[in-house]
């Protein structure tokens, strides 16, 4: 590629990172200096030396925890250029630790998975809540509004999720980009009018903060982490953009424009501490009012479509793990296969982004909840980045410790400080991602007991070809197709069809599909094609756990393997299991009750993997778990 399309291409990256990387680290300025000056717990009285420990807490946070652990750190451990939790569980289970061990940090990421979902939660509400209050400085009256107001923007947003980001997403960068500027132009405009908090950027204050008020800083901690909310997008959304355009952008524009912002509130709180009520508003002169409050609202939004993508891309990849049902799966994209729409997840996560913004009705209520989610799943993330570090990378125990014990400090004071608001909604993260734990460990659990139950009274597909081979079972023309789990069994589909009616397809395929802990498999590395006998076959098909799990595509590249499957006289042949709970198992009845729960409200698997409707037939059975 010449230098100048490198250039070209670079640029376009680095843009669009800003919109989709940057959105929700970028609203942070919205309540993070009003929670720590004027929230509801534990505010910091506005003073010259207190405004300027925060302010030194703030910038040494913004570059301790997202320049130095996640852009230099956290983004080395990449899964084939893939980053986030499930890339990161995925190189875990491939560090060679043992079973037991790998079980439990397996559970670890999984737990901080259902943390990232409280965050999809928690960032749409309490962004789109901050960006509306803005109103209520233009005039009073608006007050009664900001909470209807705010959920007919969500409507509107989770709503539009059915038609894709691609159509809006060209916008996003050139919003957020322009958000930034806009950041940095308001904090300079009043830096410049007390110029003294630039001292801040001296880590002395931030010591010297600590060491004069220990309790009162360490309580600070749980409004300062919100500087650093949506730090984990960087790590997450590298497999879209790459190092070099994420780091780029942090580092030439958003580290300065947020740093700039955040001493420009302390320079407008030193100068009038009354502005605590609406700091981030009171930068802008009144006749900018209403513009920066329809910008911050488009930014807000931009924000949250980035985390609710990144709720689509998880759930994704989790279905293609193992560790939840099938569901409806859309492609909004033909060019981009990572762009996906999951209605079942999308209307859910509405309801429950609703349901928050009725309960806690304010930006400054919800801050309590937000701390608790961001800092366990970058707690878990540094956890599991370490055993990276041993076992991938090759570092001996003493280096990977000093890597890795500075970020964990940090992590660790920020969550502490946090858990002191469990009671004032810190609690509900907690309780909304162990119930998503209990939901994938339990769904994981039963698929492997229904697995050792059909283990069981398996026949084996070898001897089952060699017997029909010698018999006269009649054939019907076609190729019928037998989706199976397990490639070296007879389906019992198969033995069902056999047995109601009496004969057997030209051609029969046992299909096999399998996700791998890699993100993408190519196209001619995706089928294994393997005979069995005269009229059988045994077809493996390989996925990454990020690839658009087409199987009509995929097969259409049989026929340059020996085995013609046309659509048009092809019959997949699908079983159907009703599961039976059974009080002497080896998992507890009321587990049991909810994996049949799931397992009845799953997709369908014609639907989930692209099979022609008016192709497929389902033959039933009761298995007794």
């Amino acid at each position: 590629m010449p230098p100048t399309a490198k250039r070209d291409r670079l640029a376009g990256l680095t843009l669009a990172a800003l919109g989709v990387v940057y959105g929700d680290i970028g609203t942070s300025p919205l309540y993070a200096m009003k929670e720590v000056f004027a929230g509801a717990h534990h505010p910091v009285p506005i003073t010259a030396f207190n405004v300027l420990g925060i302010l030194s807490l703030v910038f040494w946070s913004l570059l301790l925890v997202v320049s130095l652990k996640y852009a230099a750190f956290i983004m080395r451990a990449d899964n084939h250029g893939e980053g986030g939790i499930m890339a990161l569980m995925a190189l875990v289970q491939r560090s060679g630790e043992s079973s037991e061990r790998g079980r439990r940090l397996l559970f670890l990421g999984l737990f901080g998975a259902a943390l990232f979902y409280g965050d999809g939660l928690i960032t749409p509400a309490i962004s789109v809540l901050s960006a509306v209050e803005g109103l209520e400085i233009a005039t009073p009256l608006f007050k009664h509004w900001v909470v209807p107001l705010t959920l007919g923007i969500l409507l509107g947003l989770f709503t539009m999720q059915k038609h894709g980001s691609g159509a809006v997403g060209a916008w996003f960068g050139p919003i957020t980009g322009l958000w930034f500027l806009v950041l940095a132009a308001l904090g300079v405009a009043n830096i410049l009018k007390t110029p003294s908090v630039l001292a801040a950027l001296l880590p002395q204050h931030a010591l010297g903060f600590i060491l004069a008020q220990p309790k009162l800083a360490f309580l600070s901690l749980g409004a300062v982490v919100l500087v650093v909310t949506g730090a984990e997008t960087l790590y997450a959304d590298m497999g879209h953009f790459g190092r070099r355009p994420i780091r780029l952008a942090w580092l030439g524009l958003v580290l300065p424009a947020l740093t700039l912002n955040y001493f420009g509130q302390g320079a407008l709180l030193l100068a009038d501490p009354a502005a605590i009520a609406h700091p981030f508003y009171h930068l802008a002169p009144s006749w900018a009012l209403l513009p920066l409050v329809a910008l911050a609202t488009a930014a807000t939004v931009i924000a949250s479509q980035a985390v609710i993508t990144g709720a689509f891309s998880i759930t994704h990849q989790a279905i293609q793990l193992g560790y939840a049902p099938r569901m409806r799966v859309q492609h909004t994209s033909s060019h981009e296969r990572g762009q996906i729409y999951l209605p079942g997840v999308n209307w859910a996560l509405f309801l429950a982004v609703a349901a928050l913004v009725l309960s806690f009705g304010s930006s400054a209520n919800l801050a309590a909840a937000y701390g608790i989610a961001v800092t366990g799943t970058m707690i878990i993330t540094t956890l599991l980045v370490h055993v990276v570090a041993r076992r991938v990378w090759g570092w001996g125990p003493v280096r990977a410790a000093l890597a890795v014990t500075g970020f964990l400090a940090v992590d660790l004071a920020f969550f502490t400080a946090n858990l002191t608001k469990l009671g004032d909604g810190g609690w509900f993260p907690l309780a909304f991602a162990a119930l998503l734990f209990l939901f994938m460990t339990t769904w994981k659990r039963g698929r492997e007991l229904l697995k050792a139950r059909r283990d069981r009274d398996a026949l084996p597909l070898d001897a089952f070809a060699a017997s029909l081979a010698q018999s006269e079972v009649p054939t019907v023309p076609g190729t019928a197709v037998f989706l199976t789990p397990h490639p070296e069994q007879a389906p019992h589909a198969l033995l069902h069809s056999l047995k109601h009616y009496k004969c057997l397809h030209q051609r029969v395929v046992i299909l096999c599909v399998r996700f791998l802990d890699r993100p993408f498999v190519p196209m001619k590395r995706r089928l294994q094609v393997e005979p069995v006998g005269d009229r059988f076959y045994r077809v493996q098909v390989e996925f990454g756990f990020m690839d658009r799990p087409d199987l009509t595509r995929t097969l259409h590249t049989c026929a340059g393997r020996g085995l013609p499957c046309g659509m048009e006289d092809t019959t997949f042949i699908l079983g159907r299991e009703t599961l039976i709970a059974k009080k002497a198992s080896e998992m507890a009845l009321w587990r049991e009750m909810l994996f049949i729960a799931l397992a009845r409200n799953a997709g369908s698997p014609a639907a989930y993997f692209g099979l022609p409707p008016n192709r497929v037939v389902e033959l039933g059975a009761q298995i007794v778990l």
